[in-house]
């Protein structure tokens, strides 16, 4: 027997990801979670059934008891019967465990499977999520939609188990009396029809919680990333009082979803009892009239009482699977985003060049090339592009009316004649790397922050920090590269955060390094050590940085400048500082911006 269960709980350890059509609905995405653990599903249905079973015997062996024993006045037979009884609980006992054991596990099995898939979506979508969901909504989908979910699942077994009982019940009712049999067998769907409104009610209302609620944690989330600036800006009070507002409308949201949800919890058990007592009333009609015995009697009484329990779960699992469609159907929902096209081929050898018709820009190979745009958003769009980071965007999607199409009419960005969209994505991802400024830091070691995916290597770790020039960011640490920083970075500042950014970059050494604003957060003299050192390591790769700093535009082998999205001028700092007074006018700008910055800095004593 013990093997038998071991190799129906036995569920396979490979994870496949849900095709298209078990992500069609949030029932399907239900049905693909069980046949993923079918075995142990069967095993909980089998366990189920003999539990609510094992409830139903007791009754028929009380009934022997009393007619057999007691009204019999046969001491053997009552002795007999009462061991029988005590063996059914006994095994009542055991295959209760075994069934609030298999419960559990398929509720874990389900959550894992559900946060696996949710992690696996994420993933492909990469970048491009940030524009097409909420930060709140992935939260409150791998938190509070996974586990609701994974809770319906639990029905598979009291359900199976209490369908079983109910039939078995019906059955041996009407073997006694037809009218005992007609009433249970009219009684129960009655039940079930006096909670269906509230599970309706439970789907409208929980939707509606759901929506808010994923709202409310996205604004969470935006608070605690921007909490510095809050500080800063004296609007801490202000947004605090704001959410604590909003909070209370979403708890008021809570009130009409627990309304009808605590009408279910009181109908589960409310009812069940009513009923009981209704069926032991009419039976005992029937033994006045003689109809049926006083063991009968009993019997009824313990069929019927024990069907509270299975009539409990079947009340409960519908009002656990009318939560279960709302939080499905928001997973689904993420699960259907559209993921851009992955490539299969190789990525070229080499450096470069990289080309983005979209701009017309051409990254030259083993060059330190800066984008410069009065716009910066028009440069950090070309990055993007060329990094494949928002695939889901047309090429064109960024660039100014004025040129429609022309973009898409030229084409994707290649690396050196090759589509970048058919480079597989591991491989570019290991020699194309994106330093975006406002990139996660997550937390960990110092060590664990700057050599990220990589293995750790101390004396390279050491040299990217120093290219980074965040050695002292180490040294003021009380343990080195062992000491923790916070998720987010939030125990640093944003200079800080930003050269340990840059050290994760230069640790990847990819083939091409396309670096967001990397020096944005630092004071003149830092910056200018950084983008010394930066061009040192990477000398012979390629690497291209969105700027605007004239230190850093001096010290590039190319500028490209960027007017509407599109390239206006090409060539070294000096030459179009010469020969092109937009760009003198655009340095010019950014100068006396970045002294403000640092008089600024030099006054608060930073």
């Amino acid at each position: 027997m013990a093997g038998v269960r071991e190799w129906l709980d036995r569920t396979s350890e490979t994870w496949t990801p849900p095709g298209p059509s078990e992500v069609g609905g949030p029932f399907r995405f239900l049905f693909w979670l069980v046949r993923e653990q079918g075995r142990r599903v069967v095993l909980g249905g089998v366990l189920g059934t003999c539990s609510m079973l094992g409830l139903v015997v007791g009754p028929w062996v009380l009934a022997r008891v009393v007619d057999e024993g007691l009204v019999a006045g046969d001491t053997g037979a009552l002795v007999g019967w009462t061991l029988v009884l005590l063996v059914v609980g006994v095994l009542n006992a055991v295959v209760g465990i075994g069934r609030h054991r298999t419960m559990t596990k398929i509720r874990m099995d389900a959550s894992f499977r559900a946060i696996r898939a949710t992690v696996w979506q994420t993933s492909r979508l990469g970048a491009s999520l940030a524009r097409r969901v909420d930060a709140g909504e992935v939260v409150t989908v791998g938190i509070a939609d996974v586990q609701t979910v994974a809770q319906a699942l639990t029905v598979t077994g009291p359900g199976i188990g209490a369908v079983v009982a109910y039939s078995v019940v019906a059955v041996a009712l009407f073997a006694m009396s037809p009218v005992l049999a007609a009433v249970v067998l009219a009684g129960v769907p009655l039940l079930a029809m006096a909670v269906g409104p509230f599970l309706h009610r439970i789907e409208r209302t929980s939707g509606d919680y759901r929506a808010h609620q994923a709202g409310l944690t996205t604004r969470l989330v935006d608070v605690l990333a921007g909490l510095r600036v809050l500080n800063g800006l004296g609007g801490k009070a202000f947004v605090a009082e704001r959410y604590g507002r909003q909070s209370r409308d979403l708890v008021q949201r809570g009130y009409r979803v627990a309304g009808p949800a605590s009408w279910v919890g009181a109908l589960a058990g409310g009812l069940p009892a009513l009923f009981v007592a209704a069926v032991v009333w009419l039976s005992a009609r029937l033994a006045a009239t003689g109809e049926i015995s006083i063991g009968d009697v009993v019997g009824v009484y313990g069929y019927v009482a024990a069907l509270i329990i299975p009539v409990s779960s079947l009340i409960e699992g519908g009002g656990d699977l009318a939560r279960a469609r709302v939080a499905g159907g928001r997973i689904v929902g993420l699960l259907n985003l559209p993921v851009p096209k992955e490539g299969a081929g190789g990525a070229p050898a080499g450096c470069g060049p990289l080309a983005d018709p979209g701009s017309g820009v051409i990254v030259r190979p083993g060059v330190f090339t800066a984008l410069v745009a009065a716009r910066p958003g028009e440069a950090v769009a070309v990055i993007e592009r060329l990094g494949r980071v928002d695939e889901a965007a047309a090429p064109s999607d960024r660039l100014r009316e004025g040129r429609p199409g022309r973009g898409d009419a030229a084409g994707g960005v290649t690396w050196a004649g090759v589509p970048v969209g058919e480079v597989a994505r591991e491989e570019l991802r290991s020699r194309l790397l994106v330093a975006d400024n406002d990139a996660e830091v997550f937390a960990g070691t110092v060590r664990d922050v700057v050599a990220g995916r990589l293995e750790a290597d101390d004396g390279r770790i050491r040299a990217a920090l120093r290219v980074a020039v965040a050695e002292d960011v180490v040294e003021a640490l009380p343990r080195g590269l062992d000491a923790t920083v916070a998720a987010g970075g939030s125990d640093l500042s944003g200079g800080q955060r930003q050269r340990l950014r840059l050290a994760r970059a230069v640790y990847a050494g990819p083939d091409v390094l396309l670096a967001v604003d990397p020096t944005s957060a630092v004071d003149a003299t830092t910056e200018a050590a950084m983008i010394e050192r930066l061009r040192e390591v990477r000398r012979g790769l390629t690497t291209v940085v969105t700027t605007s700093s004239p230190l850093v535009l001096a010290r590039a082998d190319e500028v490209v400048v960027l007017e509407d999205g599109y390239v206006a001028a090409v060539g070294t700092h000096a030459e179009l500082l010469r020969g092109d007074p937009a760009y003198r006018a655009l340095v010019s700008r950014a100068q006396d911006t970045e002294e403000l910055r640092d008089a600024q800095d030099a006054g608060a004593g930073r």
